[in-house]
């Protein structure tokens, strides 16, 4: 009999759906305005799936990944580090290139 290690070791959420949730976010972070409904809610999901630490830590990796290369200001980076908070929820984390997600906890 084999057994196989304990599913909640992994992190459940995939980069690809990391980016699916968050794609409604990027006009308001490019350019401003008000935060789109599917923004907030896309959010709202990721936050919900991301349980564990493993989680959190590569829902933060996949952003810190999907903004690379990316060229921004400190004006996209505030809203980008604002939408939590717009959107209602309180991540343990700031939405930033600089985050260290090894220690996301």
């Amino acid at each position: 009999m084999v057994v196989g290690a304990p599913k909640g070791s992994e992190a459940a959420i995939s980069c690809g759906q990391v980016v699916r949730y968050l794609t409604p976010c990027v006009s308001y972070v490019a350019n401003g305005g008000s935060v789109p409904a599917t923004c907030c809610s896309g959010i709202k999901t990721l936050y919900s799936l991301a349980r564990t630490t493993a989680d959190r830590q590569g829902v933060c990796s996949c952003i810190k990944q999907a903004v690379s290369g990316v060229p921004y200001t400190p004006y996209n980076l505030n809203l980008a580090a604002g939408l939590p908070k717009k959107c209602g929820v309180n991540i343990p984390y700031k939405i930033s290139p600089s985050t260290d997600c090894k220690s996301v906890k």
